[in-house]
């Protein structure tokens, strides 16, 4: 039995576990709140479009963004321009995919967006999925 009934004297042996659990839930549930933050923490005015196909970015995702100062970022790292289509297929084998999604500020010219698409395809990439927001529904 584990009752300390005070005839012996000696080290109690028991450990208390119960902070550790109540420390250890309370930096998972940090974790899962600032997971999903982590991802975007390029700041881009994405356009607005009625939901279509939702998805839910995640670190196993390629993901390129390309922002209004023309700076790309392939996850949150900033690549260089000669870098992109290299970086990409190295992401495509770690990751064990073929699709890219491209997150491109609202304010970016057309023109500037088809030309990235252009160069990617080019560079073999074929599968591009832009990423929008979903627009208010009122």
């Amino acid at each position: 039995m584990a009752f300390n009934t005070g005839k012996k004297k000696g080290a109690i042996s028991d450990i208390n576990v119960t902070p550790l659990v109540d420390v250890m839930l309370v930096l998972l549930i940090i974790f899962m709140v600032t997971a999903p933050l982590m991802l975007n923490g390029i700041k881009l005015d994405l356009p607005k479009t009625k939901e279509v196909n939702p998805i839910n970015l995640n670190a196993t995702q390629v993901i390129l963004s390309f922002s209004k100062s023309e700076e790309y970022f392939l996850g949150k790292d900033k690549i260089l321009n000669n870098e992109i289509i290299p970086e990409i297929q190295k992401q495509f084998k770690k990751n064990n995919t073929d699709t890219l999604f491209l997150r491109a500020d609202f304010n970016l010219p057309y023109g500037k967006v088809a030309k990235l698409m252009s160069f990617l395809k080019r560079g073999g990439i074929h599968k591009i999925s832009l990423v929008t927001v979903t627009e208010d529904k009122n």
